[in-house]
């Protein structure tokens, strides 16, 4: 039997979820306005559940404040919701056909309790890919004996190699938001 497909599998389910995870350090507030973090906030426009990014164009005009421009003026209202039901720190502000959002200058308490997100959000990426690294061995075992001896070992070093160098993407990105948040 090849091993090579479930190599192949665990490394691209390795990387989706340090993808997801630096995705997710994305929404977090700097102090620097970033249309990601908005654009996966959740609105119920006309009856459904939507993102915000596929409800309205978000941009970010200076540092300190994003712009919504909804694609139907008469969702603005549950746009605004939306944002403020998100908590994410800043007040949302409608004016006439746009929405506009001021980020705050972080506080000293609000960074650190922003790096305790950040540092959440990396442990849940690194149980993501120790969880892959977990399915992989449980279907290794489960073909063990069509697999010759020395492919089985090779390929259990493999996967933990992979592991380890996602994880080590993990950390490095949270490192440099860490330094991001903590930057004045």
């Amino acid at each position: 039997m090849d091993t090579k497909p479930i190599i192949s599998a665990s490394a691209s389910a390795m990387q989706k979820a340090v993808e997801h995870t630096l995705r997710e350090f994305s929404g977090v507030n700097t102090g620097k306005a970033q249309p990601s973090m908005v654009e996966n906030v959740t609105v119920e426009v006309y009856g459904a559940q939507m993102r915000l990014k596929d409800v309205a164009t978000i941009s970010t005009p200076d540092a300190r404040s994003i712009v919504i421009q909804p694609f139907d003026k008469n969702a603005s209202k549950d746009i605004v919701q939306g944002i403020q039901a998100a908590n994410l720190g800043f007040n949302p502000i409608p004016q006439g056909n746009i929405i506009r959002c001021p980020v705050p200058e972080l506080t000293g308490e609000r960074r650190a309790e922003l790096v305790k997100v950040v540092h959440r959000l990396a442990e849940e990426g690194r149980v993501r890919v120790r969880n892959v690294r977990r399915d992989t061995h449980d279907a290794l075992k489960k073909a063990q004996k069509q697999i010759p001896e020395d492919d089985f070992k090779r390929t259990e070093k493999e996967i933990q190699n992979a592991t380890d160098k996602n994880i080590a993407e993990i950390e490095k990105a949270l490192k440099a938001k860490e330094a991001d948040l903590q930057k004045i």
